[in-house]
């Protein structure tokens, strides 16, 4: 899953090369902290927050069929 959200956070932003997924499991959730590089912060936000929303959406979904919940936090 950690692999899924970089690929995708990689193909939005200026600098790739700075994106960086952290995953930490817990017993019943699953946080993935998702940095970008200076300046791309808005790029993986999107208008209105509708593309970290999709993501996130793409995430509860695929974490569900693991039975765990799933929350993506997105820093700078």
């Amino acid at each position: 899953m950690r692999e899924f959200i970089e690929t995708i956070a990689k193909n939005l932003v200026d600098k790739p090369e700075e994106v960086k997924v952290t995953e930490i499991d817990g017993e019943r959730t699953v946080v993935y902290e998702l940095r970008v590089g200076e300046g791309d912060l808005g790029k993986v936000i999107g208008k209105r927050g509708q593309t970290a929303k999709s993501i996130r959406i793409l995430l509860a979904a695929a974490s569900a069929k693991r039975g765990k919940r799933a929350v993506l936090e997105i820093l700078e």
